[in-house]
């Protein structure tokens, strides 16, 4: 054991509390894979990770750093909000990229391209393969959920290294009403983000009375007395990963690449918008989701300071 720098971000807010979490040792080598997945499930974040140098092969495809990335429950091969917390901490120990508009993370799922976006960073989503979820995983999934196959506009299974069924729900305040049966989708083995569109009710409304509007919805009054004037949300998301130890992740950023590059592939959200998750956990984080030109998909988010130190690993 030795002493590690090591930080903890916050991810897709710009305020410490408001997002989600990432615990990030700067300094892996030489820790074996139970050290590892040991520290994660002591952390008890939805991820934790460690840097590493890139591999041979890595550093010739322009990797700056490699990183592993683990849940409580094991080892993933690409995560989001890991992906950009980790760089802005690494930045911040003093990481130089080979080209300062563009940070290259090895991960298990290849190279991921990282760039800043004025304070913010954004990585470029991975590639996604997506399908139909069987209707018979379908039902045993909304049943879990407690949804109604009319509440269900449209699903798909989502895989670019973590693997989601992804549901498209009628309304946000269907979106933060459920409470699902996390024992179910843990012996399903499913992870399940859902989404809605943003309401009549609050389209074209003032960013501080559309986020009032949803956080009554979520905590009454003590939502309302919190809400403040932030971007406004488009679309409105909630992550349940009880197979991988996280019963609801706070902000996720492998989900929203994966509906992004869904939703509007399928023409069934803009080419820019902006998502809310995490409201539900007293939460507030931010996804801001760009899809350039050349038609790649690059998700967004602040990244918040909170925790600088050493740890004993």
């Amino acid at each position: 054991m030795r002493t590690r720098p090591f930080r903890q971000p916050d991810v897709f807010t710009d305020t410490p509390t408001r997002g989600n979490p990432v615990a990030v040792v700067l300094d892996g080598q030489d820790l074996d894979d139970e050290t590892m997945q040991r520290f994660a499930r002591w952390t008890n974040l939805s991820e934790t990770t460690f840097v590493l140098p890139p591999t041979a092969e890595g550093a010739a495809g322009g990797a700056d750093y490699r990183v592993r990335i683990f849940t409580p429950g094991g080892e993933l091969p690409f995560a989001g909000h890991p992906t950009l917390g980790t760089c802005r901490a690494w930045l911040a120990h003093g990481g130089r990229p080979r080209d300062a508009q563009r940070i290259v993370q090895q991960c298990a799922v290849g190279l991921v391209p990282i760039r800043p976006e004025g304070t913010r960073l954004a990585f470029a989503a991975p590639p996604l393969k997506r399908s139909a979820p069987s209707p018979m995983l379908l039902s045993k999934v909304a049943a879990a959920m407690g949804l109604k196959a009319a509440q269900i506009e449209a699903a798909q299974c989502l895989d670019n290294g973590p693997v989601w069924l992804g549901l498209l729900l009628d309304s946000p305040d269907t979106v933060l009403a459920l409470r699902p049966d996390h024992a179910a989708l843990k012996a399903l083995g499913q992870k399940v983000g859902v989404a809605a569109r943003t309401d009549a009710e609050d389209a074209g409304v003032p960013a501080l009375i559309g986020r009032a509007n949803r956080e009554a919805r979520a905590f009454g009054a003590r939502g309302r007395a919190a809400a403040a004037a932030v971007p406004s949300v488009d679309l409105e998301v909630r992550a349940f990963a009880a197979p991988v130890g996280v019963e609801e992740d706070p902000v996720t950023g492998s989900l929203n690449a994966g509906l992004a590059q869904w939703l509007i592939a399928d023409g069934l959200m803009p080419a820019r918008y902006v998502a809310g998750q995490g409201q539900c956990l007293d939460r507030d984080g931010r996804v801001h989701v760009t899809q350039d030109e050349a038609g790649q998909i690059w998700i967004g988010g602040d990244v918040a300071d909170c925790i600088e130190g050493q740890v004993l690993l």
